[in-house]
């Protein structure tokens, strides 16, 4: 379901124009994509703001231009970190037939069995690549890690199995993994140890992101 995002397109580039267009509570922006011509353009930010928390940073909405009505999603943003407000926005106009390539976050759910038993979640990958229809690129991907136990891994094969989407990753990469807990790693045994929480928790180490 999309939800309509009232636009009026801009004439005027001047910073100070700019400067007023945020002072009145709009958000400068640019509309380009199917059937569109690269146009600047301005919105409410209370709209946009409420209408990105209801369909999602991947959804789709309904941009009304002037009475031109184009189906949109967020293709990118500038935000002003200290004052923590976004100060300009791409919108990428989709043919709601074609496919379109967009970054999901990647979300993990359940509580791991293997870290119960004192080992240490460590997520590779915080967001994937996928290939869809906008309409059924999801907003988050969520990977059930409740049954991994410490050294086991889940893949990108552990999570390729919805067909709505294509994953642009190879099935061996890494989503996340359980490292063994510190004292186990020490003494080199392949015995199962007392379970139990290392000694030092603080001074585990983790292996940093690969990308």
């Amino acid at each position: 379901m999309t939800s309509v995002l009232q636009a009026k397109e801009r004439k005027e580039f001047r910073g100070s124009v700019l400067t007023r267009l945020r002072q009145e509570g709009n958000i400068p922006a640019v509309v380009y994509g199917a059937k569109v011509e690269s146009k600047p353009i301005y919105f409410s930010e209370a709209d946009f703001t409420k209408i990105v928390r209801k369909v999602g940073r991947n959804g789709v909405i309904s941009l009304d231009l002037d009475g031109q009505k184009h189906n949109v999603v967020l293709s990118d943003y500038q935000a002003d970190p200290i004052k923590n407000e976004i100060i300009h926005v791409d919108l990428l106009a989709v043919d709601m037939s074609k496919e379109i390539t967009a970054n999901v976050r990647v979300v993990l759910i359940g509580d791991a069995a293997g870290v119960k038993d004192g080992g240490v979640m460590q997520q590779s990958l915080h967001e994937v690549s996928m290939t869809a229809t906008p309409d059924n690129i999801p907003q988050t991907v969520e990977v059930d890690v409740t049954n991994m136990q410490v050294n086991e891994t889940m893949t990108i094969a552990d999570v390729k199995s919805n067909q709505s989407y294509e994953i642009n990753h190879t099935e061996d990469e890494v989503i996340a993994s359980i490292l063994p807990p510190k004292q186990e790693v020490e003494i080199h045994s392949g015995e199962k140890q007392n379970e139990g929480t290392p000694e030092n928790e603080e001074g585990r180490e983790t292996k940093a992101s690969e990308e």
